[in-house]
């Protein structure tokens, strides 16, 4: 929910996701099949707020979470609901944009959204007070960092890493994006793609989609548990 990429490659969208958080947030449950009441999903719930910040339906949709706007915030000690409870609300719905333009984020922290419905993403980001909707280009490649963690001279930095890699490899696989990933500044420990800020907070997992025409495919890492889980419609 901190570092997020969107890549179409080889008729196939590859979303990865790397979760930053504080250690002391319990751990995630693994992704599962879970049915809704219109349709079947796949995603690791957060374990304290039953929420998530990936998730996947059974039709090649998916919403992802990044904590904070645009911009730095300054948070409140209590809110009213937890954003990735909002974020399977979203994806409850058969319309995620036109859900978004109408649902209630009254006393809701400030997020991002990467939403890949119909085949088209887009970037959904609720400031705190005011929503916006950006629709992507599918032909473009994106990374996002956190707002909350990563300063703007951080995230251009880390968003240079990325144009480096993708300029390097001239067929991306979901194996490489996952390699960039686990791999990309390895040794900073502070802005790196793995972050371990003082055993604070540490980039707990690494989640994948692949979403062609034939398959969805659903793969978390758990990084500190070491241990790979893959699900699939």
């Amino acid at each position: 929910m901190c570092t997020v990429s969107f890549v179409y490659a080889n008729d196939s969208f590859l979303l990865t996701s790397n979760r930053d958080e504080k250690i002391t947030r319990p751990s995630a449950i693994a992704p599962k099949i879970y049915q809704t009441a219109n349709k079947k999903i796949i995603y690791p719930k957060d374990a304290k707020a039953g929420g998530t910040w990936f998730v996947v339906d059974e039709f090649g949709n998916a919403i992802i979470l990044l904590n904070g706007g645009k911009t730095k915030h300054i948070p409140k000690d209590k809110y009213r609901l937890s954003r990735g409870v909002i974020v399977l609300e979203l994806m409850a719905s058969n319309a995620i944009v036109s859900r978004w333009k109408d649902i209630d984020l009254t006393d809701i922290e400030p997020f991002t959204l990467l939403v890949l419905e119909n085949k088209h993403p887009f970037q959904l980001q609720w400031s705190g007070e005011e929503k916006s909707t950006e629709e992507l280009e599918i032909n473009q490649t994106y990374i996002w960092s956190s707002s909350t963690l990563y300063t703007p001279e951080i995230q251009q930095q880390r968003a240079d890493w990325f144009q480096k890699y993708m300029n390097e490899n001239q067929e991306i696989t979901a194996d490489k994006m996952k390699f960039f990933h686990k791999n990309t500044e390895p040794k900073d420990e502070k802005n790196g793609l793995i972050i371990n800020r003082d055993n604070l907070y540490k980039t707990l997992s690494v989640t994948q989609t692949v979403i062609s025409e034939n398959a969805i495919l659903v793969n978390h890492s758990d990084l500190i548990q070491n241990e790979e889980h893959t699900i699939s419609f």
